[in-house]
């Protein structure tokens, strides 16, 4: 990981946008168009065109006259955030930002987006993603900010002021991705209205920071999984001998997958991925 990208991932960065930029004035001048036109689709790479598309780190808070707006394409952006206002196109069902690798989190107001039952998010990069963990950045030390001087509290909607504003983070399903949510809430009564994370994800609101203990990633997981089936393949034998393992009881092809994803050293696979064979495959199945 380079240092500017781990960078981002610890500190969240304010005032992403230069709003004088001719890339900004096209992409507003694209969002009035698809709102005045009725459009289903919000894709603007093609009518900004490489060069300023990558010039985009965030969308504008008027996003929310798309209206009739059904799909949302971002693929290979370098959007640092989205607006909050995402929340108000109520008719979005599926939402495209992969490939987005610099989009770490999203706002709470998505949730609001009830048709949305699709989406194809680049998990890896996000905060907190059950692969890989990444940390949270510390919202008492680091809070985020936009351009408006009030804010909205992400559940019963009253105006705050930055001051008041309880920023939290919290994982959820959105389509079809778990990904970290930022809300702003003025209470603590709206604080306990959240919704419950799913299982693998921290059961909480939190204020993040590099302290925060997250539950174990995919790869601290498969190790404990691979330890415990030694040990039961070395006490069946002990027991044993002539005893077959039950295949069922293993999940074997997620242990080739999860090797075979490792390939970096190619030697190294092929040797783990023969121990895998004889630890989880009984003998003379093939």
């Amino acid at each position: 990981m380079d240092l500017e990208y781990e960078h981002q991932l610890f500190n969240i960065e304010n005032n992403v946008q230069d709003k004088d930029s001719l890339a900004w004035k096209k992409l507003c001048e694209y969002v009035e168009k698809v709102a005045e036109e009725g459009g289903e689709e919000f894709s603007p790479f093609e009518y900004l065109g490489q060069d300023l598309y990558f010039q985009i780190y965030t969308l504008p808070e008027n996003i929310s006259k798309l209206n009739k707006v059904k799909k949302i394409g971002l693929y290979g952006s370098r959007l640092k955030r989205i607006p909050p206002e995402i929340g108000q196109i109520e008719a979005l069902e599926y939402f495209d930002p992969y490939t987005s690798y610099n989009l770490h989190w999203f706002p709470y107001e998505i949730i609001n987006c009830k048709n949305l039952k699709d989406s194809r998010i680049s998990t890896r990069a996000l905060y907190g993603n059950y692969k890989y963990r990444r940390p949270f950045p510390d919202l008492r030390n680091n809070p985020v900010r936009y351009d408006n001087k009030l804010l909205k509290c992400s559940i019963c909607k009253s105006e705050i002021t930055y001051e008041k504003t309880n920023q939290v983070w919290v994982s959820l399903l959105v389509g079809t991705d778990v990904i970290p949510l930022l809300a702003n809430l003025c209470s603590k009564e709206c604080e306990e209205k959240l919704p419950q994370p799913p299982k693998a994800y921290i059961q909480y609101p939190h204020k993040g920071g590099k302290d925060l203990k997250q539950p174990l990633n995919e790869d601290e997981l498969w190790e404990i999984e691979f330890a415990k089936r030694q040990k039961e393949m070395a006490d069946t034998k002990n027991k044993n001998p002539e005893k077959k393992l039950n295949l069922k009881k293993f999940p074997t092809l997620k242990l080739i997958r999860k090797l075979w994803d490792k390939r970096d050293d190619q030697t190294k696979v092929y040797n783990q991925l023969n121990l895998t064979l004889v630890l989880f495959i009984p003998n003379g199945l093939f």
